[in-house]
């Protein structure tokens, strides 16, 4: 198995080292490793969503999707062990104290302005999100994304590069939906508090009201496509160092090919924009002050063997130009206190931070 995988990243360093387009990437809990290797430099696009291939999609759905074809790639497996890459393992963070009060200062008189605009009635709910740059030296990406790989194993772990674009990874725990067949799955995952290793969470009524704004919206979404939904009860579960609300959604389709319907349905979800959500992206495009560009956008393969499975990009970082651009935002409603939600959004840094 060491051989197998020692070959997979050869594979990856290689189309990095000469600029073609790759993306490689671990579904939960899974030890199967997949990526696909362009055959070109092309910067293509997704036309339709009965392509087979893997999206890599933006978070203002406006916006092109950029699509590696199962045709036009090379589609490469490799089964892993984590312990290959244990001695990787880091605990700590080096940039934990690498924030600034202007920063802080600039979040909190942002997360206040949506807390005033929804107590004025005009939103439910509103994420609001920032970036931190970190600068770096002598960074190996491979190292960076095996650490991922060993540390979050109950997330959906990629490394997606285009020379066009860039250079994006993550471990999001979020997906956004999955089909197979007839049958559709999804969660409605949202409230955030620090991971404490032994100790029941106790959620507050903020955080179960904005992880309830969530799950009814993708019932009254998804309600037209399906014959019968399941919605589960909320539980709890791990995401890093923190910990969030999930309720698993399912049901089956009336009738096949709505994938495109269901995405657009979808996304964005309550859970990275807000309700209504045509008001929350109004209001995150005019006052956030920065391009969200991937940041809660969306990506995973589509029609693989009559199964999709994509994933909202949370949790997530942009390499350029000796710097890791990290992604971090929080859910704002009424009960929202702006410090608080400053503080989440550090603890939500820490994710990739671990890794650098």
């Amino acid at each position: 198995m060491q051989k197998e995988i020692t070959s997979f990243f050869n594979k990856v360093k290689q189309a990095y080292d000469l600029n073609f387009p790759f993306v490689v990437f671990r579904k939960p809990n899974e030890k199967l490793i997949t990526g696909y290797f362009q055959n070109s430099k092309e910067l293509n696009f997704l036309s339709s969503f009965s392509e087979q291939g893997f999206v890599f999609a933006p978070f203002d759905k406006n916006q092109k999707k950029i699509f590696f074809s199962k045709d036009q790639s090379t589609k490469i497996t490799s089964e892993i062990s984590q312990e290959e890459f244990k001695d990787l393992v880091v605990t700590s963070s080096i940039f934990k104290d690498n924030l600034n009060e202007t920063s802080k200062e600039n979040h909190i008189q942002l997360v206040q302005k949506g807390i005033n605009f929804i107590n004025k009635g005009n939103a439910k709910k509103i994420v609001l999100s920032r970036k931190e740059h970190i600068k770096i030296q002598d960074l190996d990406v491979f190292d960076v994304y095996k650490k991922m790989l060993y540390n979050y194993q109950n997330a959906f772990v990629y490394l997606w590069y285009h020379p066009s674009i860039g250079l994006w990874m993550g471990a999001t725990p979020e997906r956004l939906l999955s089909v197979a067949d007839s049958t559709f799955k999804t969660m409605a995952l949202a409230g955030t508090q620090l991971n404490e290793k032994g100790v029941n969470s106790v959620w507050k009524d903020k955080e179960q009201q904005e992880q309830k704004f969530v799950t009814d919206f993708i019932f009254e979404s998804t309600k037209p496509y399906l014959n019968s939904i399941k919605i589960s009860a909320p539980y709890t579960v791990e995401a890093g160092n923190v910990v969030h609300i999930r309720t698993d959604i399912s049901g089956d389709l009336i009738s096949p090919n709505l994938l495109s319907e269901l995405v657009s349905s979808l996304h964005p979800t309550p859970a990275i924009c807000g309700l209504p959500k045509a008001i929350a992206t109004e209001f995150i495009l005019k006052n956030e002050a920065y391009n969200r560009s991937y940041y809660s956008g969306f990506l995973g393969e589509i029609n693989n063997e009559n199964s999709t499975e994509l994933f909202v990009n949370l949790r997530c970082m942009e390499l350029k130009n000796k710097e890791a651009v990290i992604y971090i935002g929080g859910g704002i409603t009424k009960d929202s206190i702006a410090e608080n939600e400053w503080k989440e959004t550090v603890a939500k840094s820490k994710v990739m931070k671990k890794v650098l």
